[in-house]
């Protein structure tokens, strides 16, 4: 078993790590008080392929695997929590579902575009009554000629108010007592679409999170992702890569709570000496570094399992669920070791707070995921 990264993975360390610190670093602070994504941050972010991450060059991607998507996700994540969803979300539940579902004509149309980000992705499950449970999905689409017409809404969609091409579910009947399920690639130029209301949220707060409105939208018929009624079985294959991607930039965030929390405690000054050197504050350290470690493990091993074409749905549901706790404990003691600063906008554990709070419930609450891995258990068991 070899913990040690490739040449090539560590290049993307290194390279993201600098970006991440050139271009977002100074205006991350800001961009979080405004609720507004810097314009230059985007434009360097398209240069570099960042949207395109996981899609080969071929379709104009940057061609990494999953573990170098990670990396990546990992060190803009530590910097910035809203540009790593940002990027990774699209790249990850919206054109790597193209790719692997797509038809090569689909791929060819939208690929492109996505990889440059040219046009910003999304994927849009989340209703009024649906998320955690996605067979309560209502967006209907019905069948007229060789198109579906779409009626109704999504909400909580991350990218939504800035996306250009959408994997919406929608519900296309029923088959028995059950639902069923479809998923269109939709162009959001198309007639009839809207968006609605922008949240303006806890944390993250860069990032754009809306509600989206299907009044009488046309999509062709051959823009289905796989077939009519796989709607269902690839909401579950996409959550589950998706989840590989949030557990990274939450495992970014939770870095950045460490390496602040250590640099406050061997400047600050009380009782003559720095707080570092009091055994209560190293406790505190020595707990984040642990953790944020275990949480990293977990991820890379997801990640690897997937580039090695193994099953690793169980592994990402405990990686999200464990990194997002560490990381909300981390900012908590990032906070407290700054004591009154911590409360100010003036440090960024102020902002880690915040947006640590929203990992514990996007991409699948804490809950979902216990009941994921707990179920899982159970069948192993039985």
């Amino acid at each position: 078993m070899d913990f040690q990264l490739s040449d090539m993975h560590k290049m993307v360390r290194r390279t993201t790590r600098e970006f991440a610190e050139e271009y977002i670093a100074p205006v991350a602070a800001e961009s979080d008080q405004k609720s507004r994504l810097d314009p230059e941050v985007m434009e360097e972010m398209k240069r570099m392929k960042f949207f395109g991450a996981s899609i080969p060059q071929e379709y104009g991607g940057a061609g990494l695997d999953t573990l170098g998507f990670v990396i990546a996700t990992e060190e803009i994540g530590r910097i910035d929590a809203s540009w790593s969803i940002t990027f990774a979300v699209p790249a990850s539940v919206c054109s790597y579902p193209i790719y692997l579902f797509g038809t090569e004509e689909q791929k060819r149309k939208f690929l492109p575009a996505l990889s440059s980000g040219e046009k910003l992705g999304a994927f849009v499950l989340t209703e009024a009554n649906a998320g955690s449970d996605a067979q309560s999905v209502q967006l209907s689409a019905t069948k007229d000629g060789d198109e579906y017409i779409l009626n109704g809404s999504k909400i909580f969609a991350t990218n939504g108010g800035i996306a250009k091409t959408l994997l919406a579910v929608t519900t296309t009947g029923t088959v028995g007592r059950r639902k069923e399920l479809t998923m269109f690639i939709v162009d959001t130029d198309t007639p009839g679409y809207s968006v609605g209301v922008r949240e303006k949220k806890l944390g993250v707060r860069a990032s754009n999170t809306s509600e989206l409105v299907f009044q009488d939208v046309r999509v062709p018929e051959e823009n289905i992702l796989g077939k009519r009624g796989d709607g269902f079985k690839l909401t579950l294959a996409i959550l589950d890569y998706g989840r590989i991607l949030m557990a990274a930039q939450i495992v970014g965030l939770g870095q950045a709570c460490l390496e602040k929390s250590v640099k406050y405690a061997n400047e600050r000054v009380q009782f003559g000496r720095p707080i570092g050197s009091f055994q209560g504050i190293q406790y505190k350290i020595a707990d984040m570094a642990t953790e944020i470690e275990a949480s990293r493990l977990l991820t890379y091993k997801a990640a690897h399992l997937c580039d090695i074409g193994q099953d690793y749905g169980l592994i990402g549901s405990m990686a999200k669920l464990y990194a997002s706790e560490a990381t909300m404990r981390a900012a908590h003691q990032a906070v407290q070791i700054h004591g009154a600063y911590g409360l100010t906008k003036s440090y960024d554990v102020e902002r880690y707070f915040r947006d640590a709070k929203m990992a514990e419930i996007y991409e699948g609450t804490s809950e979902i995921q216990r009941m994921v891995i707990g179920s899982s258990m159970l069948r192993k068991y039985q």
